[in-house]
């Protein structure tokens, strides 16, 4: 949420065209119209302050730059206007919810309205799949992979206007919660939130951005693999059940169909290029790990990256947890996790070959991060039968992760508000923030005091979570039986 506030407006990628787009879509217009020609834009009408919202991004790629280039947003400037944006004929649902503020507002305020929007329903889905992995009987290593799996980069998105974001929650709700149901399914009555839970975020996902469908039914045949089938045919005998099958359902039949009927995949912009799919598919494969910097944070327009420490902390992390769910048992568990780890690197080649000559090379990290996420998601609930560290060893270590969590979360914030207050120079200038060019709302140090006490919190409650405290009996109480045996 604070991420909202954070970011320069305009500074995320494509926010500007997602912007106008939710404006379009809230006064009624899903498509605008355009030839339907690769890579050509869309036109809609907008308020012109909408309209004229792309010269907000006037630092993008210009790391020294701040948004103090920005000129005011005259939010006196609502008569209706053409605008031209290259997310047209994406599905509306997300526009939907996100444009409404713009109905009834006007300049910066608007904006942040419906950035905050975003972000709500995005945090919704988040603490859906955090209260789902608290959930599972075996909880440690799917809390610990949900951990893991909120990077900077998701926490980044979350707080800007575009359903990558959105993408990102509901494919990790809709498969840690269908984990629970699986789990739990002798006992579906016990579980009805988490069963609910499934259906509108599966059914929201499906109608996200163009890949959604796909990422919804990696999700959903994983957690078949992990748990077997016999307790998907228990969840589909259930009238709740059934009910919430149905509702993604028709979520994938309406998905399918504008996919049609507008052909989403046209939006696509770029430069064309002379180079063959197969070049194409050599190239993205040799670079699949260059990506995956992208999964962890390069903010801005793609020209803001990480401190390298940050890198370091979560590419250990990203390790730690595929290891251990290629490793998992039962073997039965692994399947899922070979099938994601393939499509995570099989699925940029093939993705980006089928348009390098219409487009060029277009892909960002940020395209697979739904997916990514489920990788360690999976690798997470495979690795639940592994035993639960709970010695003295694992207690004393784990302050010190969070604790290195906690401090690269917050280097990595600092260092993008540094990058939007003074700027990127060739010498170090950290205190020149104090003397800043351009400041957010609230000011970057209100909201950096904002994020470090809102991750020390989080924080204290996962630790909790993951080491609950145990009642030590009095010295002079004899232990059971079967506890000095363990022992």
């Amino acid at each position: 949420m604070i991420w909202v506030f954070a970011s320069p407006l305009m500074s995320v990628p494509d926010e500007p065209a997602h912007t106008i787009k939710a404006a379009a879509v809230a006064r009624g217009e899903l498509t605008g119209s355009s030839t339907g020609k690769q890579g050509e834009q869309t036109i809609v009408i907008v308020p012109r302050y909408i309209a004229m919202i792309s010269a907000q991004g006037c630092f993008a790629f210009k790391i020294a730059a701040t948004p103090a280039c920005a000129p005011p947003i005259d939010a006196t400037a609502r008569d209706l206007v053409q605008a031209q944006t290259s997310a047209g004929n994406y599905n509306p649902m997300y526009y939907a919810m996100v444009g409404l503020p713009s109905r009834f507002m006007a300049g910066e305020p608007a904006i942040y309205l419906m950035r905050l929007i975003s972000a709500l329903i995005c945090s919704v889905f988040l603490a859906a799949t955090i209260g789902a992995a608290a959930s599972l009987r075996r909880r440690f290593w799917p809390m610990a992979s949900c951990l893991v799996s909120i990077t900077p980069m998701v926490l980044f998105l979350n707080g800007s206007i575009n359903p990558n974001a959105l993408e990102i929650v509901t494919t990790s709700a809709l498969f840690l919660n269908l984990c629970v149901v699986l789990q739990y399914h002798r006992r579906l009555e016990t579980v009805r939130t988490s069963i609910v839970i499934v259906g509108i975020s599966g059914a929201v996902l499906a109608n996200t951005r163009a890949l959604s469908l796909l990422w919804l039914a990696l999700a959903v045949v994983s957690a078949v693999l992990i748990f077997g089938i016999k307790p998907i045919v228990a969840v589909v005998k259930n009238r709740l059940g059934l009910a919430m099958t149905a509702l993604i359902g028709l979520g994938c039949a309406a998905s399918l169909a504008w996919l049609v009927a507008a052909n989403s995949l046209s939006s696509l912009t770029g430069t064309p290029s002379d180079v063959t799919p197969d070049q194409a598919f050599v190239t993205m494969l040799d670079r699949s790990f260059d990506y995956a910097s992208g999964y962890i944070g390069i903010m801005g327009w793609l020209d803001t990256g990480a401190p390298a420490a940050v890198y370091a902390f979560w590419h250990f992390a990203f390790a730690a947890i595929i290891i251990g769910g290629l490793t998992a048992r039962p073997l039965r568990a692994r399947p899922a996790v070979w099938i994601l780890l393939v499509a995570v690197l099989i699925l940029p080649p093939i993705l980006q070959a089928q348009v390098i000559q219409q487009i060029g090379y277009i892909w960002q990290g940020r395209y697979l991060l739904a997916l990514f996420v489920l990788l360690l998601l999976a690798c997470g609930v495979a690795m639940r039968m592994r035993p639960t560290p709970r010695g003295p060893w694992a207690r004393s270590l784990s302050p010190w992760l969070f604790a290195g969590a906690v401090g690269v979360h917050v280097y990595l914030f600092v260092f993008v508000l540094r990058r939007y207050t003074v700027g990127l120079q060739t010498h170090t200038n950290w205190t020149e923030m104090f003397d800043p060019l351009w400041q957010p709302p609230l000011s970057w140090q209100g909201l950096t005091i904002a994020y470090l006490l809102v991750l020390i919190v989080g924080a204290v409650i996962a630790h909790r979570i993951l080491f609950p405290r145990t009642r030590r009996l009095p010295r002079n109480v004899e232990r059971p039986e079967a506890e000095l045996i363990v022992s």
